[in-house]
């Protein structure tokens, strides 16, 4: 039904859209054949007005994938360099979630490692609401930091790398096989607030699956064993994801080398002093109001990485418009 209603929607909109087009041509039409410069003018001003519903419309149709609708999981790792990379995790963190929140989307935090002295070693949220794994798929990779250091009592120029991973959360529809000989279980404790139960026994728990090598942690709940079910959801969710990726890389041959962007690969670049500027590696996108960026405002980004999946023929109505 969720999807019929989806499909319903879409449809509506090309039809509104269409019709509206449609019927201002006639009146241009109208308005030259009749000499009334005014009527030409208010429905060419029309038009032109439609190019921001088309362009809403356009990047709906980029989040059509299979899992696109989905709540997603997002995990943050600093990278090396210490406590610099990890105030830079945190930043990261903290930019997904100002993101989420500008979006009224619902973010939970799963689990946490904090840094030694600021920031954090690695953590993982989950993002809730509609279409949050279409939007932040393009968001894995690594992120570059270069700027003053705050703790650098010589205020020297550093730069840190921060990885994210995010994949999607999937439903009960969805039936993903994994034997408990498959994977290695491990239990310890969670790090962090939480009190005295959560920090004095072994309730977070950590689960490997051994063929791929991908690992899930989760030490959101006090409980071991709810901790453990909900590693279990995700590393599912991991295995899910990968099989996704496996066939859009098959689907995409010819086109992996250009718009594959993969794990371990640098994507974009946050540059704070000598000059401020934030630019996508992948699109070429840029701002020049890094501020903005780290307080979620990254639409844009997103936006461009996600036409640059497809072939181009999205942007053709935008151009016919205009």
């Amino acid at each position: 039904m969720r999807e019929r209603q989806g499909l319903d929607d879409g449809i509506r909109a090309v039809v509104e859209l269409t019709r509206k087009l449609d019927d201002n041509i006639e009146l241009i039409q109208m308005g030259e054949d009749e000499g009334d410069t005014a009527i030409v003018e208010e429905a060419e001003a029309t038009i032109l007005s439609m190019s921001g519903e088309v362009k809403a419309r356009q990047i709906e149709t980029m989040l059509s994938g299979e899992a696109d609708g989905n709540d997603t999981y997002l995990e943050v790792h600093a990278g090396a360099g210490g406590t610099e990379s990890q105030d830079w995790a945190n930043m990261l963190l903290r930019m997904y979630t100002r993101w989420a929140e500008r979006r009224r989307f619902k973010v939970e935090m799963l689990e946490a490692h904090d840094g030694e002295e600021a920031g954090i070693k690695s953590a993982t949220i989950v993002v809730k609401g509609h279409n949050a794994y279409g939007w932040l798929k393009t968001e894995s990779g690594v992120h570059r930091l270069v700027r003053i250091s705050p703790y650098d009592s010589n205020a020297r120029r550093h730069t840190s790398f921060a990885s994210v991973w995010v994949y999607p959360v999937i439903d009960d529809s969805i039936d993903i096989q994994v034997s408990e000989a498959d994977v290695r279980i491990d239990t310890y404790r969670a790090s962090g607030s939480g009190g005295q139960h959560v920090n004095t026994t072994d309730s977070a728990v950590r689960i490997t699956h051994i063929a791929s090598g991908i690992a899930v942690a989760c030490q959101a709940e006090r409980s071991q064993h709810k901790n453990k079910a909900k590693a279990w959801e995700m590393l599912r969710s991991r295995l899910y994801e990968a099989e996704l990726k496996r066939r859009e890389a098959a689907a995409n041959a010819t086109e992996a080398s250009k718009s594959d962007i993969g794990w371990g690969h640098q994507i974009r670049s946050y540059v704070l002093q000598p000059y401020q500027l934030v630019k996508d590696l992948r699109t070429g996108m840029e701002s020049t109001s890094p501020s903005d960026v780290l307080d979620g405002d990254i639409d844009e980004f997103m936006e461009a990485s996600l036409a640059q999946r497809i072939d181009g023929s999205a942007g053709e109505l935008v151009a016919d418009i205009d």
